[in-house]
């Protein structure tokens, strides 16, 4: 369960954020306001249709118990869980983005990325996770410092099994005032 709240966490939240290191050089800053957000992830399946990703399913199996530990230990992060439409709200600081706090899951995994185009609109990757058995390529377009938009593909081993997925996210800022949803708190990277 765990795992579950880890991943939907930083899957759906700061997927957008790259989650990856950089190779060398300084860490980029996300071009958006700080603040309350509202993000929603979805998956693509095999025909490239979107879909609610799998990790909705197995939270709303969830005994009401489990839901509410889970809950309790998203809100500890400053995640809120995804209500009925697979939304999650964090709250995001300048000083979580302008000290790269953001990419600490990354860091301590020993991920690496690439960057293809790195501009104040888009940003175009490629990271490798050997930690994790993963390698993922993405983009996110910044539409605007208010939304933005992420597409990463990865493929990973888990349990000898390689899987390839593609997640979503489309996320809009709510506003500056992040009222009782604290910072976020990125859990520790498993290694």
């Amino acid at each position: 369960m765990r795992l579950i709240a880890i991943r939907l966490a930083a899957s759906s939240v700061l997927s957008c954020f790259v989650l990856v290191a950089v190779d060398a050089g300084p860490l980029p800053v996300p071009p958006v306001k700080p603040g309350l957000w509202e993000a929603r992830m979805s998956a693509l399946d095999a025909d490239g249709h979107e879909m609610a990703p799998p990790e909705l399913a197995a939270l709303s199996r969830l005994s009401p118990e489990a839901r509410a530990r889970m809950a309790d230990a998203m809100k500890a992060r400053g995640v809120s869980m995804p209500d009925a439409n697979g939304a999650t709200k964090v709250c995001l600081t300048k000083e979580m983005f302008e000290s790269g706090g953001w990419q600490q899951m990354a860091l301590e995994a020993g991920c690496t990325t690439n960057y293809s185009k790195l501009s104040g609109t888009t940003w175009n990757w490629h990271s490798s996770c050997t930690a994790l058995k993963s390698e993922s390529d993405g983009e996110t377009v910044f539409n605007s410092a208010e939304s933005y938009r992420t597409k990463v593909t990865t493929t990973a081993t888990v349990m000898g099994k390689t899987n390839t997925s593609t997640r979503i996210v489309q996320a809009k800022w709510l506003g500056a005032d992040c009222g009782d949803v604290k910072p976020f708190t990125p859990p520790a990277a498993r290694k």
